[in-house]
């Protein structure tokens, strides 16, 4: 399939895990890989559905559909988060285990990708039943997943606590403590230092990796953030601590925005306090916008912490930032990234983006199996130096080559799962 073909197929409604697909097909062609690679990363491993039936606290009983996907193991255990929402679906999981895939080879982690979730809205749940919730998906999926198998970690709407009660069930099913089964864990239960903020910590670094490259002043760079949890929150609050002026951020309740700049840490107060970002105050006239606004907004960097596909074809004419940092999975559609590349946006994907908690994720995994913890500095140093050497060879590519952001992580990600399937011989080998 050519170039040309697969774009215009991206271009049609089509499910997150086709598009995913043909960004594969176009990596594929453009490094001339070998067909049986492209044939066995086509597709997940293995994908296992269930129906989780919770006991409500009113008695009744209510079905709960969930998803383990296993992209692929080349590299290692599978490796990738569980989310609660309600839209989670089959398709999506898949995707986001596809991604991590790449996400993974990019850091050049020992892990193959993986993805969870269950179809829930939690804000309905109380605090019993999710837990019997989290606790019924490790039953459902016990035999799945492991510590060299597939490690599971946090996404949406799984906290810490969601995450304890999941690596006390594992435990318990297995009758032993396995800290090396889950990330993401509550420092008690055998977390890592810097896992909290990592996610944003790792986009912050790649963008400022990147600064003398975008011609990006930190003093005089405007940032909107869209989506204020742990993500948008923590990224949002390291560029504003190096100069950069958060202009706009927004959550489920809406979006604010303050030319004159916000403070992070007050915005956060005052989400705390009145369960949304509306409301707050900035230094200047804060105003009260639309998520779709904040997308559009005149600023220099806008930072999509959200969800998916945020940014289409049809809002895609109308954003005005020259830079997008992906630190949400998938929050811009293909047809919007080809639109915006062509009108010179330069947009860091997700897959070097957001790759920061997978990559302290491995540190808690190291730590686990060797039993010896490392302090903060530690960690956030390691993150540093592998943040600065994927991003340059990331942009190494996307100047050398003359590639997209987005094609030039897949294309590096790509060439190292390449390496680990030919070394097991493809059909050139055979043939001798």
């Amino acid at each position: 399939m050519t170039t040309e073909v697969a774009v215009q197929q991206a271009a049609e409604p089509a499910g997150m895990f086709e598009t995913a697909r043909n960004n594969l097909r176009i990596a594929c062609e453009k490094l001339n890989i070998h067909p049986d690679v492209f044939e066995e990363l086509q597709s997940p491993r293995e994908t296992l559905a269930v129906t989780l039936l919770i006991r409500m606290d009113d008695g009744s009983r209510r079905a709960f559909k969930a998803w383990r996907c296993r992209y692929n193991d080349r590299r290692g255990p599978t490796k990738g988060g569980v989310r609660f929402h309600p839209n989670v679906s089959l398709d999506e999981i898949e995707t986001l285990a596809f991604w991590m895939t790449f996400k993974c080879a990019v850091a050049n982690l020992p892990f193959g990708g993986g993805k969870g979730g269950v179809c829930v809205d939690t804000k309905k749940l109380s605090a019993t039943e999710l837990e019997r919730l989290s606790r019924a998906y490790i039953e459902a999926f016990s035999s799945f997943i492991g510590p060299d198998r597939d490690i599971l970690a946090p996404d949406m709407y799984t906290n810490g606590i969601v995450i304890a009660w999941m690596s006390d069930e594992y435990a318990s099913i297995t009758g032993e403590p396995l800290p090396t089964a889950i990330t993401g864990k509550p420092i008690a239960f055998g977390g890592t230092a810097g896992r909290t903020d990592a996610t944003a910590r790792g986009g912050y670094l790649a963008l400022r990796h990147l600064e003398s490259s975008l011609n990006l002043d930190p003093e005089k760079a405007t940032v909107a953030i869209q989506g204020f949890g742990n993500v948008g929150y923590h990224c949002a609050k390291l560029l504003h601590a190096d100069g950069y002026k958060i202009v706009a951020v927004s959550d489920s309740s809406g979006a604010i925005h303050d030319p004159d700049g916000l403070d992070p840490l007050a915005v956060m107060e005052h989400k705390h306090s009145n369960h949304g970002v509306t409301g707050a105050k900035g230094h200047g006239k804060t105003r009260k916008i639309s998520n779709e606004e904040l997308l559009e907004l005149d600023c220099d960097v806008l930072v999509p912490a959200a969800l998916e596909r945020q940014i289409t074809a049809e809002n895609a004419g109308r954003i005005r930032a020259p830079i997008i940092l992906e630190m949400a999975n998938g929050p811009v559609s293909a047809d919007a990234d080809a639109i915006l590349t062509e009108a010179g946006c330069v947009i860091i994907p997700d897959i070097l983006a957001n790759s920061g908690g997978v990559t302290v994720s491995h540190l808690e995994w190291v730590q686990n199996r060797s039993g010896f913890y490392w302090d903060g500095s530690r960690v956030r140093d390691h993150l540093k130096t592998t943040m600065a050497t994927e991003t340059q060879a990331v942009w190494a590519l996307h100047t050398e080559l003359n590639l997209s952001m987005r094609e030039a992580a897949y294309v590096h990600g790509l060439r190292r799962i390449a390496e680990s399937v030919e070394a097991r011989g493809t059909q050139a080998y055979f043939e001798q």
